[in-house]
């Protein structure tokens, strides 16, 4: 079976397996990165990976294994920093969004994902990081712990009044995880490591911040 191993990844490795030349029988199979546990709960991920699948968002989902999944290929292009000035895909960008953003949470009332794992990421500054984030005398420019954790008692007084609906985010809304259809003239969004219920200004605000990186 012929391979080809995408690079375009940050975190895992991503490899498509196919017998037709052009592709058109590809499925994808990600293996996780290593010690990308810590900041990813995989359970979370698999369960809104089927949520979003079951509502057109999502590719199919073939299996699941100790250290990765295997899926559907979408065919297209990961958008670039051409693509996302572009009217015509931006507004294919917005339209997707939308529509993830309406996913009902079957009559719960969700609760914002951030604080949570902002809360997990200082942990694991604290925990698993290397002494130079704690040292400042180390490394002067980064913010001790301390200070990241001041930032964070401001960011939660400041930010729930501003009244943002809390709904299905993706989370992660960087270039390479907006795969363009030319044929259908539509996107879909994969990888969703981060997906969860957040503010929807949080989904909006983090892909421009993305796509300006």
């Amino acid at each position: 079976v012929p391979t080809q191993l995408f690079t375009d990844g940050i975190t895992n490795k991503l490899v498509a397996c196919y017998t037709d030349e052009g592709m058109a029988d590809a499925v994808l199979v990600r293996v996780y990165g290593r010690k990308t546990e810590l900041l990813v709960d995989r359970e979370t991920e698999l369960r809104n990976f089927q949520v979003l699948r079951a509502h057109g968002c999502a590719p199919d989902l073939y299996c699941a294994f100790q250290n990765g999944l295997c899926y559907q290929f979408l065919p297209g292009i990961a958008l670039g920093p051409d693509h996302v000035r572009d009217p015509r895909i931006f507004r294919l960008v917005a339209r997707e969004m939308a529509r993830v953003h309406a996913i009902h949470a079957n009559g719960s009332l969700p609760r914002p994902m951030l604080w949570q794992k902002l809360h997990k990421y200082l942990t694991l500054v604290k925990t698993e990081l290397s002494p130079k984030v704690s040292n400042p005398s180390l490394s002067p420019d980064v913010p001790s712990p301390q200070a990241l954790e001041q930032e964070l008692l401001w960011m939660k007084e400041t930010l729930p009044p501003l009244g943002s609906p809390v709904v299905l985010c993706h989370n992660d809304l960087l270039c390479k995880n907006i795969i363009y259809d030319r044929t259908r003239e539509r996107v879909r969004f994969i990888d969703y490591e981060y997906t969860g219920y957040n503010y929807q200004a949080f989904d909006i605000g983090n892909h421009f911040n993305e796509f300006a990186g």
